[in-house]
């Protein structure tokens, strides 16, 4: 397979939620929502073209080629043997992150998430009407490390569900079997429940490892709801295609019946073939994309060393995203933002929005052709340099 990442296909002028949102500037370069500015595989561009064809878009089911991809995959990739009958269908992530939250907590109800972290995290839990116990992580030889201390004291104290973000976004933190472990002995000895966002479990490195945590123990999977999706790993969130994994009978009733109540089971008319050729035919593509996304960060650290010094990025160890800590420059958020938007004309993603622990950390996007993240970088380096002088 001939794959050619270093073209930029046209993406302006497109309903692009990354390229036609709009800084104030046309000219902005968007290296921010997490999504890639590469073509999807050959695979997965001719299920959904072949399916357009069709010319009717109606009402679609769950087939069992559709099922044996999502759990062949797993058992390839993660070593994770899924039940077809463990596979809820949900519109995306975030909307499982919220759906578990009503399903397994009550108003009122503390729920643990470990900040800097997606910020999608925060509106589940407060826009539900729970309340919000955090767990900053520990950032510690410029690798993020889980606060056990504080995690137990809120589980300590009432805690009744956990948000684990693995791997971890922003920070491109790969959890190790015995991180993960360890928090999950913690979870059961406590009585609370996990939901784990492994969205970007596929987008790791060769020198790391991602462990599903409901894979590591009975007791694990007992206690937890995985939200999965083809659309980080393969390009496609405008699919709208994703599932959750739920091994225990009592947890997916409560899931599924909150799936039921707010109408939200039906399934994307291109989910299926989109999700099949993926799984199924488009891992050379993800092969190819995973090289490409490691030498961007390779570029991308060099050349923060070597012009702008007195940032630090937090080498990632999974996801196609780049976290660097620019506390050096002492802006606080807007002034960083209006440094991006404005004098540099780029668009990374500001971090105070991942919470109070981002605050003076950006997030870059790294899944573009290289002459783009060059450009950015050189925007973004002239603009400080401007300002110095």
């Amino acid at each position: 397979m001939t794959i050619d990442l270093n073209e930029l296909p046209r993406r302006r002028g497109t309903q692009s939620l990354k390229w036609d949102q709009g800084f104030g500037d046309p000219d902005v370069l968007p290296l921010w929502v997490a999504d890639m500015d590469f073509k999807c595989s050959p695979a997965i561009v001719k299920a959904v073209s072949e399916r357009a064809l069709e010319g009717i878009y109606g009402y679609t089911i769950r087939t069992d080629e559709y099922e044996n991809a999502i759990t062949g995959w797993f058992r390839r990739r993660h070593d994770w043997n899924i039940e077809a009958g463990w596979i809820t269908d949900s519109p995306g992530v975030v909307p499982s992150l919220s759906l578990a939250v009503q399903s397994l907590t009550n108003p009122g109800d503390e729920i643990i998430l470990q900040s800097p972290v997606y910020s999608p995290f925060y509106d589940v839990i407060l826009k539900n009407g729970r309340k919000l116990a955090e767990s900053p992580l520990l950032l510690s030889n410029g690798r993020y490390e889980m606060n056990y201390g504080r995690l137990e004291a809120l589980m300590r104290g009432g805690a009744k569900l956990l948000l684990l973000c693995s791997p971890q976004n922003p920070g491109g933190r790969v959890w190790t079997k015995e991180e993960l472990v360890r928090l999950g002995d913690l979870c059961v000895k406590y009585g609370v429940k996990v939901v784990a966002d492994e969205i970007h479990c596929d987008l790791v490195f060769p020198e790391h490892k991602h462990y599903p945590f409901a894979s590591l123990s009975e007791a694990f999977a007992d206690i937890t709801i995985t939200c999965l999706a083809p659309s980080k790993t393969f390009n496609i969130p405008g699919l709208s295609t994703s599932f959750a994994v739920i091994s225990n009978p009592k947890l997916k009733r409560q899931f599924d019946d909150r799936i039921q109540a707010l109408a939200l089971s039906s399934v994307n008319f291109f989910g299926p073939p989109a999700t099949i050729a993926a799984y199924n035919e488009s891992e050379p593509w993800l092969e190819a994309v995973l090289a490409y996304v490691q030498s961007n960060q390779e570029y991308a650290v060099s050349f923060l060393s070597e012009q702008l010094p007195a940032l630090t990025p937090i080498v990632s160890e999974g996801t196609y995203l780049l976290w660097v800590d620019c506390r050096e420059l002492n802006l606080p958020p807007a002034e960083l933002k209006r440094l991006m938007y404005k004098e540099a004309r780029i668009a990374f993603n500001e971090g105070s929005q991942y919470g109070k622990e981002g605050e003076g950390f950006l997030r870059i996007n790294l899944a573009c052709p290289r002459d783009l993240l060059a450009e950015a970088l050189n925007r973004f380096a002239s603009a400080i340099q401007s300002r110095a002088n």
